[in-house]
């Protein structure tokens, strides 16, 4: 393990009037602070600690030595703990020292029941109906009916998908019937 150099420039410490000017307390409600210091470092965390650096070097807070020499440090540091030391005596803006990335936070939610297969039978079967000539109409009723009557009894998904299947195959029937009796009518 290397010996930390300290926060000023060539190992030695810099005075106590030395750090960031005082921007008054923080609009945003109090600062937050790393949750636990020890917890490795993620390659994003470092990233956002190469930007307070970049930050600092571009507003002449650090020589070119001391963002080369900080840099290493970062690529280096292994904990929180770590690279907020590297950055101790820099601004960082309104959130504070250098925070762990979290991912964002969604809601847990209750595993949905599963989709009932005749309910998906009945509408594939009604939509099928374009392409069998209507022939389809029938097992799209059959299945249709009987899916309604397990999502009543299981509480499984698919109504709408049952009922579909159920509209589509009476219109398939109904266009057969029509169809029958214009037939029978011209005869």
């Amino acid at each position: 393990m290397t010996s930390d150099p300290g926060p000023g420039s060539n190992g030695f410490p810099l005075p106590p009037s030395y750090g960031p000017p005082s921007y008054g307390p923080v609009p945003y409600g109090p600062q937050p602070q790393p949750v636990q210091p020890d917890m490795l470092a993620a390659a994003a965390d470092r990233e956002r600690t190469i930007d307070v650096l970049k930050a600092a070097f571009s507003e002449g807070r650090l020589t070119k030595e001391e963002f080369d020499t900080r840099s290493g440090r970062v690529l280096a540091a292994r904990t929180y703990a770590d690279l907020a030391a590297i950055v101790t005596d820099l601004p960082v803006g309104p959130s504070g020292s250098v925070m762990p990335y979290h991912a964002g936070y969604y809601q847990q939610i209750a595993p949905l029941p599963p989709t009932n297969g005749l309910a998906v039978g009945a509408m594939v079967c009604g939509i099928a109906e374009i392409f069998t000539f209507g022939f389809a109409a029938i097992p799209a009723v059959i299945l249709g009916h009987i899916a309604r009557g397990q999502i009543k009894e299981t509480g499984e998904r698919g109504d709408g998908m049952a009922i579909a299947g159920l509209v589509l195959g009476y219109l398939g029937i109904a266009a057969w019937v029509l169809m029958i009796l214009v037939i029978a009518s011209h005869t």
